[in-house]
């Protein structure tokens, strides 16, 4: 019971994927019958950002419904309140970036990946995340990041991670490269006022830095892990105990929600300002992530030797138990 009380004190605190507002809603989340009759209602905890876009597509074009689902969407500030929301039932499934999970299992949160959220396009000039910098930095590959003061936006966590490795495996000296921790939407201004000399961006981030002139040097989810799952939707062991046929059906709506996102990029875009304040001229040149229906296992595998070899965590866990059925 100690292991259990301080391994959730330790999620209240976990960085989940970054930019959000709203916070989640409380109340008791037991799967029962919502607004629609006939239907199983489910609370998702959520972050308002391009990822998300599939399981937006989901609701509005009717695929939970025909899985039997009534889904609630609950936007949670920065998704750091996800993790403890998921454990006290108030919400049934989460979506997280891969990192997070792998950290909270490994502190015995007993938390399962579901469903595949979002993942790179494995290009790595062309992703839907980069390290950006001016153009007159004199970084132009990874190994010069090497010695410079880079934004992230969770200190050890996916996208520093993913940055030490990167420089590694250029022969570079991961340890000397100098994170300072902010939120997204506070890294162009540092960026312009040489507060830092890298960022690692996300869409729409990634879009507007380059309207202000800065230049990518790689996307740190391209490379160095191949065809990265970056998110996923989670839910709790006991969830999944408790009520498996809504799991299976959670599951199977977000695998066809995910198919009709990567099938209709227009309507990705089109969704994006129902749930964002993203400015239209920004959506047209973002670049989406891939939206797979399932999770790489062996990606999972990757990014879980890289927190261990850089002291994120201090064993592996069960990724048996941590992967999808």
């Amino acid at each position: 019971m100690k292991r259990f009380r301080a391994a959730l004190a330790a999620a209240a605190v976990l960085a989940l994927t970054a930019c959000g507002g709203g916070s989640p809603s409380g109340g008791e989340s037991a799967p029962a019958a919502g607004g629609s009759p006939g239907l199983t209602h489910v609370k998702v905890g959520v972050i308002p950002i391009v990822d998300v876009a599939p399981i937006y597509l989901g609701v509005k074009e009717g695929i939970f419904r025909e899985e039997g689902l009534d889904v609630e969407l609950t936007q949670a500030q920065g998704g750091a309140a996800i993790v403890p929301a998921i454990t006290n039932g108030q919400m049934d499934f989460g979506f997280s970036n891969v990192t997070s999970l792998i950290i909270a299992r490994s502190k015995g949160l007993p938390l399962k990946m579901v469903a595949s959220g979002s993942s790179s396009t494995g290009d790595p000039d062309a992703d839907f995340a980069a390290v950006m910098v001016k153009p007159d930095s004199g970084i132009k590959d990874i190994k010069d990041l090497v010695g410079r003061k880079i934004a992230v936006n969770t200190l050890n966590n996916i996208s520093d991670s993913t940055i030490r490795e990167a420089v590694a495996e250029a022969g570079g000296n991961s340890k000397d490269l100098d994170f300072v921790e902010m939120p997204f939407p506070d890294m162009r201004a540092a960026l312009d006022k040489g507060r830092v000399e890298a960022i690692a961006a996300v869409e729409p981030f990634v879009t507007l830095a380059k309207g202000d002139g800065a230049v990518p040097v790689f996307s740190n989810y391209a490379h160095p892990v191949d065809d990265l799952t970056v998110a996923v939707y989670f839910t709790s062991d006991q969830y999944i105990q408790q009520h498996p046929d809504v799991v299976k059906s959670f599951t199977e709506g977000m695998k066809k929600a995910q198919a009709f996102a990567e099938q209709n990029p227009d309507k990705v875009r089109a969704i994006l300002p129902e749930y964002t304040q993203l400015d239209p001229g920004v959506i047209k040149q973002l670049t989406l992530p891939k939206y797979k229906q399932e999770v790489n296992a062996a990606s999972i595998e990757k990014i879980a030797d890289i927190s261990l070899k850089d002291g994120l965590i201090d064993t592996k866990p069960d990724l048996k138990g941590l992967l999808p059925e």
